[in-house]
């Protein structure tokens, strides 16, 4: 499947380093994992968490989830090394943090042709997000709110308003690029409301899914970014009226008091193309 028609309603990270966290991984309800070799690594641990990663991946077992690499800057004393093993791993993509401009991404290419990912989470990157968006080899933008605010100075608020600009000019790339973008982790894994808040604000604005820091948020970033069956049931109407309507040489029809043209249905299309996607992950 493409990785772009992949559902991606839970992106999970995963220390690199942590056997048992690896392991663990493989019986989660998430869509996507991404193996960490650079935060939740430390410095001493970079070398053997390759070999640790590489290994985990070699044994498999992780289904239908995208796996997802975020090695290390490729301006650090890790980073090459880092692409070089990640491009050996069994793995569908590769992540790279701190993403500023294409030509980093252009670095990486060099020392790989698997897909690509870029971590956008400093205020030049943002500003490049439709230049970084539009290379050739990305499939997805990472959102990376905490180091994002880190840079930017803001202060948390539940509505995430001085996020809100970064999030949309992502947000306006990935869509005019055909990229996967997923939002930002939410840090207080024991705060469900406050997840589903965030979650909900994320699917509203049209982010495919949610990266998490914990397996307690799993199912409320699911639910949050999956259709509902309302959704479903509306798209399966909207293009069953649409269809009868153009065998009566009509262009519009009507359901539920609302006229549905061809916006409508791409969009009905798209609802349910995600629903079978998501059916095809327990599959």
């Amino acid at each position: 499947m493409d990785l772009t028609m992949r559902p991606y309603r839970s992106v999970l990270y995963i220390p690199g380093s942590k056997d048992r966290a690896l392991d663990k991984a493989r019986t989660l309800p998430v869509d996507a994992i991404i193996f960490d070799l650079e935060d939740a690594v430390s410095p001493g641990e970079k070398e053997a968490a390759r070999e640790t990663l590489a290994a985990a991946l070699r044994q498999g077992g992780f289904g239908k989830r995208t796996k997802i690499v975020r090695i290390n800057g490729l301006d650090t004393r890790w980073g090459k090394d880092d692409a070089v093993a990640a491009n050996d791993m069994d793995c569908d993509a590769i992540l790279l943090p701190k993403v500023e401009s294409p030509e980093q991404l252009d670095a990486l290419a060099k020392l790989t042709d698997k897909p690509l990912w870029a971590m956008m989470e400093t205020p030049r990157g943002i500003l490049n997000a439709a230049a970084i968006g539009a290379h050739e080899q990305l499939w997805g933008m990472v959102m990376g709110t905490n180091d994002l605010a880190k840079e930017l100075n803001s202060r948390f608020r539940a509505d995430r308003l001085p996020m809100q600009s970064s999030l949309g000019l992502c947000l306006l790339a990935a869509k005019a690029t055909g990229c996967v973008i997923v939002d930002g982790v939410y840090n207080a894994f024991k705060d469900d409301e406050g997840l589903k808040a965030e979650c909900d604000q994320g699917r509203d604005m049209g982010f495919d899914g949610k990266t998490l820091i914990h397996p307690a948020q799993v199912a409320i970033a699911n639910d949050a970014f999956a259709p509902t069956e309302a959704e479903i049931d509306l798209a399966k109407r909207q293009i069953e009226a649409f269809e009868a309507a153009g065998k009566a040489g009509q262009g519009v029809a009507v359901v539920d008091g609302k006229i549905v043209e061809n916006l409508h249905v791409a969009t009905a299309q798209s609802i349910l193309a995600k629903a079978d996607a998501i059916a095809a992950m327990t599959e």
